[in-house]
């Protein structure tokens, strides 16, 4: 583990490109998606089944991938490899999966989606296990664990500021006559830039190799089932068996997945309950949404929820930052108002306190429990414990859209039609869009009231290992 209490700047500013990537495929892909619907005639089990299958089969391969990471011996470390490879596969799959056209059948179309995406989330395994693992084992600070994780994020953001101009141009007649041409052809242009991000931590990142660690499991086909069984049942076992850790997961899971339960609806929501269906009337309404929260959160959010962390520690800035994101949520409901789409501005910098803040601060307290685990076992487990938390939110993120295919069905809403015409569809739509996720967020704030890694119990830790060693 290279330690450092104050990590050089342009080594976050390396780590945080990479998050850029992490953060820009999946952002532009949540608006992508919806062409599925609108162009193509997805329905509603389809749009589960795409969202839920190949995340199932990523959040499979998270944890192996996670193992490998841990246990490679290598000259350029444990990491760096398999970020480029990662990297290099996301960008090939993501320009593939978006070659759709009309005049194919529905169902060809959605094989080919649905196959070309498992080979996506593949590369995006191989890339953000191994690359989530290098931040948390670049500071052994408990203060500059949040630094970097700020500086991360704050770079990552920008991928949600930049994502919904898309819907502006992909809609717009005089750049495309049609939105799955848009998305055949923007696919590169997203892919190309994003895998250079992603590629960036694999160059510029500092490792020390590991060719000589006898300390590591040897990695060989003939051990694969051991090694299975060791992942999925030892590793998981053992980490879940520390309690903070199990907070962790499932407060994320319940703040993040609600969120996505209900973000992929935004779109609808907008489009029907403020424009009554008419998608070309709505400018740049629905881009303004996402690129207004992820201006509050990248200028807002994050330079507060690091001071509160610093003043208040990390448990208290959690709890505060979603405590103002349940006002965020109440708001939506009341100023969504039919004729007047700026009212929702005002909602939006308490909004953004939510999912804004969460990996902020939660990468942050998983470094910390990083060093719990290192001193109940001798190990470092970061790429371990990094798929495990990415595991929970991958499942959920699977599930997440899963349901929103059934809420669209469950509400019996029909993109066909107009607003006048399936009043209460909208207006199912419009309450799952606010009170899911500010339901998942109250239950989140009840499993996080008793965690207890502090900054006094985390730097005991540290004193410890080092005495250990």
């Amino acid at each position: 583990m290279e330690k450092s209490v104050k990590v050089p700047f342009g080594q976050k500013v390396a780590f945080g490109v990479g998050m850029l990537a992490n953060q820009m495929f999946p952002a532009i892909l949540g608006i992508f998606m919806v062409v599925l619907v609108q162009d193509l005639g997805f329905t509603g089990i389809m749009w589960s089944m795409i969202y839920f299958f190949p995340r199932i089969f990523d959040a499979i391969t998270d944890p192996i991938m996670g193992y490998i990471s841990d246990n490679t011996r290598s000259k350029w470390g444990r990491r760096k490899q398999y970020v480029f490879v990662g990297g290099l596969l996301m960008g090939i799959a993501y320009i593939f999966m978006w070659q759709l056209f009309k005049e194919d059948s529905l169902q060809t179309n959605f094989w080919y989606f649905f196959l070309w995406s498992i080979v996506f989330y593949l590369g995006l395994t191989i890339f953000s296990v191994p690359y989530v693992a290098m931040g948390y084992e670049m500071s052994d600070d408990f203060h500059e664990r949040t630094n970097i994780m700020a500086v991360a994020q704050w770079i990552g953001q920008w991928a949600w500021v930049i994502a919904p101009l898309f819907w502006i141009i992909m809609y717009d007649p005089n750049w495309f006559p049609s939105a799955d041409v848009a998305a055949r052809e923007l696919a590169i242009w997203v892919a190309i830039p994003c895998t250079i991000c992603a590629i960036i931590p694999a160059i510029f990142i500092k490792s020390e190799s590991t060719v000589d660690r006898e300390d590591y499991d040897k990695l060989n086909w003939s051990n694969i089932g051991k090694t299975l069984k060791k992942i999925f049942i030892g590793s998981f076992f053992e980490a879940f068996k520390i309690k903070e850790f199990r907070k962790l997961c499932g407060a994320t899971f319940l703040i993040f997945n609600a969120f996505n339960t209900v973000a992929a609806l935004t779109f609808f929501v907008i489009v029907y309950k403020l424009f009554n269906g008419d998608a070309a009337a709505t400018g740049v309404w629905v881009s303004l949404f996402g690129c207004l929260g992820a201006l509050g959160t990248t200028f807002i959010v994050i330079p507060t929820v690091t001071w509160m962390s610093k003043t208040y520690g990390k448990k208290k800035a959690f709890m505060m930052s979603q405590g103002i994101s349940v006002v965020g949520y109440i708001m939506l409901w009341f100023l969504f108002i039919p004729g007047k789409p700026w009212m929702y501005i005002f909602a939006l910098p308490f909004f953004s306190f939510g999912i804004g803040s969460l990996f902020t601060i939660m990468m942050s307290m998983t470094a910390d429990v990083i060093d719990l685990d290192e001193l109940r076992t001798g190990k470092r487990r970061e790429g371990i414990f990094g798929a495990i938390y990415w595991w929970m939110v991958k499942v959920g993120f699977a599930i997440a859209g899963a349901l929103s295919g059934l809420i669209i069905t469950f509400v019996g809403f029909n993109p066909d039609l107009a607003t006048t015409d399936q009043q209460s569809a909208v207006d199912g739509l419009h309450a799952f869009f606010c009170f899911f996720p500010m339901a998942g967020t109250l239950i989140a704030m009840y499993v996080m009231k008793d965690y207890n890694l502090g900054e006094e119990r985390a730097n005991e830790i540290k004193a410890e290992l080092a005495a250990a060693k």
